[in-house]
């Protein structure tokens, strides 16, 4: 299926972090991607996601505006908006 690709906005990227904000409109996807470092999420509205996953697994999510959560470097999926609205979150790299 072509998505529309999600809305990806740098806010920092120095030697310590890279911070991006995410918008995503409905069925909107990041693309396939491998997260080089540490990272966090915050949800900045509710994030209605679906992940895919390189073992063709297909998760649902269900992330809270105002919640965060972690993962370690090396996590490869695509995610995408499974919403009717306008998700956006922003993700924290730790370099």
């Amino acid at each position: 299926m072509d998505r529309k690709p999600a809305k990806a906005t740098q806010m920092i990227d120095d030697a310590r972090v890279r911070v991006t904000r995410f918008d995503f409109a409905p069925e909107a996807e990041t693309g396939w991607h491998t997260h080089e470092y540490d990272y966090v999420i915050t949800a900045v509205t509710d994030c209605a996601m679906l992940l895919e996953n390189p073992d063709e697994a297909v998760v649902e999510v269900l992330i809270p505006a105002g919640t965060a959560y972690r993962r370690d470097a090396g996590v490869k999926h695509n995610v995408i908006n499974r919403g009717a609205d306008t998700m956006t979150f922003v993700e924290v790299e730790l370099k």
